[in-house]
């Protein structure tokens, strides 16, 4: 089993410090980098999962529901990792992610 620990600890971190967020911080980007990530995360995962099927992109739910689709996008793509050996190609796929979260955790100034 693959261990996704480490990216669904960061995506809970900053899903909590946009829940904190006041509304002027969310409107001056950090909501968007946000829904971009949850996007990227859900694609990462539907990849994964169904190779070969057209991806669907995560709607925009608003600036307030950011945090709850962001961690909804990393627990899909966790599950779908967690089934993989632990030396699988997966754990680039893993750690490409957690950069990814990492990234906009940083940009986004919370």
């Amino acid at each position: 089993m693959l261990d996704t620990s480490g990216l669904t600890g960061a995506v809970e971190r900053f899903a909590d410090r946009l829940r904190a967020a006041p509304q002027s911080r969310l409107q001056q980007g950090a909501a968007a980098g946000a829904l971009a990530l949850a996007r990227d995360l859900s694609l990462r995962a539907q990849r994964i999962e169904a190779p070969g099927e057209p991806p669907l992109t995560m709607p925009d739910a608003g600036m307030f529901a950011v945090a709850d689709q962001l961690v909804v996008a990393c627990n899909d793509l966790a599950e779908v990792l967690r089934t993989a050996p632990a030396d699988s190609p997966l754990t680039r796929e893993r750690d490409e992610a957690l950069a990814a979260v990492r990234r906009a955790a940083a940009a986004s100034g919370l």
